[in-house]
């Protein structure tokens, strides 16, 4: 059986983390030559659907992009919508009963959080709560969807990406990262899609 992953937010180069048969990513600017083997979709996730039929992933990540999804827009004729709401409910359509959905983002308190000013969603290791469980608070916003919490935590910046190097590469980096360059980051999230 062929397997596939989604990328969102993947910029030019998307990622594969769950090392899946086929790679899609989906990004607001254009991708010019997407690389070998990657069916590439321009869109904005962030206020339109996901092009892509129910339960077509196995597994969807994003690096760097919940923090960029915003939490309230006034959108006319709709009025008040939460587009972070939305975005959860859509990663949660594609994915197949028992996907994955990996993220990982700056979380509070830390200053990477707030310091770039395009970050307008700040995630804390609370947000799950929202998404996760037998009774999701984000009900009252909307989310239909159920995840089950696989990991919440704190994680060196970008480390959790790197997961298929080397373990030493691995370590040394990690090393690098926590005690030269300010330690644990961002808040890393897998979620499996209770359908």
């Amino acid at each position: 059986m062929t397997t596939s992953h989604l990328d969102l937010g993947c910029g030019p180069v998307p990622r594969n983390p769950y090392r899946r048969d086929r790679l899609f990513g989906i990004d607001v600017q254009p991708a010019g030559v997407a690389p070998p083997g990657v069916q590439y979709v321009q869109g904005n996730f962030v206020i339109e659907p996901l092009p892509f039929a129910d339960n077509h992933f196995d597994s969807v990540s994003a690096y760097d992009v919940v923090e960029h999804v915003p939490r309230q827009l006034v959108l006319p004729p709709l009025g008040l919508v939460y587009p972070f709401v939305r975005f959860m409910n859509e990663v949660h359509r594609v994915l197949k009963p028992g996907g994955l959905f990996l993220a990982s983002t700056p979380g509070y308190p830390r200053p990477e959080a707030f310091q770039d000013p395009t970050h307008v969603n700040i995630i804390t290791l609370g947000t799950a709560q929202y998404f996760c469980g037998s009774e999701p608070k984000g009900r009252m916003y909307g989310f239909g969807g159920r995840f089950t919490e696989q990991v919440n935590r704190w994680c060196i910046r970008n480390n959790w990406v790197d997961s298929n190097t080397p373990g030493w590469r691995r370590g040394l980096r990690r090393f690098h990262r926590r005690f030269l360059k300010g330690g644990l980051v961002d808040i890393v999230w897998e979620f499996r899609a209770e359908k």
